[in-house]
């Protein structure tokens, strides 16, 4: 960028929190942005003591995201894009205001806390001439977006079935951290809980992957920890359009598991299978041919899939790298670029919350339209 790298200030990821690192050295991987200040904590010397380990002016930190976005808008150096990596609860109103200030905006998922605040969050991105996008991490990775190239070619053929997975075991008790609390709280966390919190990754993935849009769905949704009051354990059966089924299931007291998303797209002559666990292979299992297994940066793939990786085939890359591409892309579209990649935006997040929300309102009420 003429300028420089893109000036960033983000919201949320004071002491002690995880993704805002997370994101940080995501924006950061490639050059392409960097971080220069913040609102990481309500506690004004909490979010000094965040910038001081970010490595940046702890004069740019506030307690207030309203006093930060007015201090970075009236610098001729200040922020153009803002991060948000708070409880979902926040999301929208910080989404709001820096996009009513003249911010890009780049949001970890869920775009908000309920359908209602999604939607009236799409009018204000429309209204606000700024661009935003959802952190929906796994399509950062080389080999979903392979994938997802290899299905709209017709590799498969038709699509005739989608079984989407997420299992992670890390809430199977009352666990005492900050990281929990928020989650099992629906002041903080919103209506959902583990639909929220994963199984919105699993939906996006899946549709992603597919590219066909979830139509109806029947919802089994679970609160198996006793007292918990938001639920951490989810079946649904999908509709996807022209008819296509689909399962997705997500649970947080999958005990043993740690981050288990798994995705398995069938067609008429084959499937594919993709998994966290080793992200850098994607197989394809054929009707009437040996299988196949396809790696990262190999020069056989589609420039869907090679585009993003960093790396040489045979050397992993994993989690901070496609988040990183996603920032990548994201930072090519403020500068006017044509990355011809897929950065979720507000529309996939008003998708991810109806989602969340007819789950929610139609648990255990068999098929309902989505």
């Amino acid at each position: 960028m003429s300028d420089g790298p893109l000036r960033m200030a983000m919201v949320g990821g004071g002491p002690g929190a995880f993704i805002g690192p997370v994101h940080r050295m995501a924006a950061e991987l490639d050059g392409r942005i960097r971080l220069v200040a913040g609102a990481f904590s309500r506690d004004a010397d909490k979010s000094r003591a965040a910038a001081l380990g970010y490595g940046i002016d702890p004069a740019r930190a506030h307690g207030d995201y309203r006093r930060m976005l007015a201090a970075e808008a009236a610098r001729p150096d200040g922020a153009r894009l803002v991060a948000i990596v708070t409880p979902n609860h926040l999301h929208f109103p910080v989404a709001k205001a820096a996009l009513e200030a003249g911010f890009h905006v780049l949001s970890d998922k869920p775009a908000t806390a309920t359908l209602e605040e999604a939607v009236e969050l799409a009018r204000v991105v429309a209204d606000s001439g700024r661009l935003y996008g959802l952190t929906y991490t796994y399509t950062g990775y080389p080999m979903v977006r392979e994938a997802r190239a290899l299905v709209a070619r017709g590799d498969l053929g038709a699509v005739r079935k989608v079984v989407v997975e997420y299992s992670q075991g890390w809430l199977s008790d009352a666990v005492d951290s900050a990281q929990a609390a928020w989650r099992a709280d629906p002041a903080q966390s919103g209506l959902g809980g583990c639909i929220g919190d994963i199984g919105v990754h699993a939906f996006n993935i899946a549709e992603f992957v597919s590219g066909l849009a979830v139509t109806r769905l029947n919802a089994d949704l679970n609160h198996v920890v006793a007292g918990r009051s938001l639920d951490d354990d989810c079946n649904i059966l999908l509709r996807f359009g022209d008819g296509v089924p689909g399962v997705l299931v997500a649970s947080q007291v999958a005990a043993g598991d740690r981050n288990g998303l798994r995705l398995r797209v069938y067609g008429s002559r084959g499937g594919l299978d993709w998994c966290h666990g080793a992200p850098d292979v994607l197989t394809l299992n054929w009707l009437d041919r040996p299988t196949q297994v396809l790696h990262a940066a190999s020069p056989y793939l589609t420039p869907a899939g090679r585009g993003p990786a960093r790396l040489p085939t045979g050397h992993p890359e994993g989690f901070i790298a496609a988040f990183a591409n996603i920032y990548r892309d994201f930072a090519d579209a403020i500068a006017g670029g044509a990355t011809g990649a897929p950065v979720p935006t507000i529309q996939d997040g008003v998708r991810g919350m109806a989602f969340v929300a007819r789950a929610v309102a139609a648990n255990g009420a068999g098929w309902v339209d989505l």
